[in-house]
């Protein structure tokens, strides 16, 4: 019987750091396959049943329909961000395919919880101020357990060091690449020569600057929130620095 075709990358995280960008520059590369809706939500998807592997117990002809317009030789790709963030999708994703490439875009966790609130405001699903809905964040996310919550979980996403670690448990360091938003939006051709590297493909070439979904704010961050949140997020860069070599100083800095 032969071996049916998987989904071989993943753009799974992190929310509001230029997913939708990465993706569609990758969506334009000959030999990649990724469909045009950007979101297909199927390791997150909490309506459906999963056995105790982490293996949908429906199986996948739902999640492959929508590569069913794609090239006999094409590479299938997706991306979601609430993978990364999503408590069981890692394990999800490696019973699914455990050779599957991740990859991750990192953005300042101070301006990706404003970028985030930003937009719950816009779509109407937040009334609270910046400020109020930090301090009803946690009560507010109580209230989606033992899940996540989706849509008020501005400071907890942005806890990226456990949520690589546990990428790297399921899929090894080799198998991760992460990267960071400031270098997609003014170094795309160099970020993207490393994504089509690590993808084992012929670089994109002719790459110019783009920006997708980039958020537009009534009123800056307010000083009292940036010092919070700088308080909060200090460690976990620190963190981070240690963990991938990166120099996240400017993070800090505001």
């Amino acid at each position: 019987m032969p071996v049916q075709k998987r989904v071989e990358f993943l753009v799974c995280g992190t929310q509001k750091a230029g997913t939708t960008a990465l993706a569609d520059y990758l969506r334009s590369h000959p030999k990649l396959y990724i469909p045009a809706q950007k979101e297909l939500h199927f390791f997150d998807e909490e309506s459906q049943e999963w056995d105790g592997n982490g293996m949908a117990t429906a199986g996948h002809d739902g999640y492959h329909k929508h590569f069913a317009a794609a090239p006999r030789d094409a590479i299938w790709g997706e991306a979601t961000p609430i993978y990364m963030y999503w408590d069981p999708a890692p394990m999800r994703i490696w019973a699914y395919n455990s050779a599957m490439h991740i990859i991750v875009i990192l953005r300042n966790p101070i301006e990706r919880a404003y970028s985030h609130w930003a937009m719950e405001l816009g779509r109407g699903a937040e009334q609270l101020s910046f400020c109020d809905a930090l301090t009803e964040e946690a009560e507010r996310c109580r209230s989606a357990l033992p899940a996540q919550h989706r849509v008020y979980s501005y400071t907890d996403r942005g806890f990226y060091a456990s949520q690589i670690r546990r990428l790297w448990r399921f899929f090894g360091r080799d198998r991760v690449l992460v990267l960071r938003q400031e270098e997609l939006r003014h170094s795309p051709q160099i970020c993207l020569d490393r994504v089509c590297n690590y993808l084992g493909i012929a670089p994109l070439t002719g790459v110019e600057a783009r920006d997708r979904h980039v958020g537009s704010y009534q009123q800056p961050m307010e000083r009292a929130a940036r010092q919070r949140l700088t308080e909060m997020f200090e460690p976990e860069i620190r963190q981070l620095e240690q963990m991938l070599g990166w120099d996240c100083s400017g993070w800090l800095e505001g």
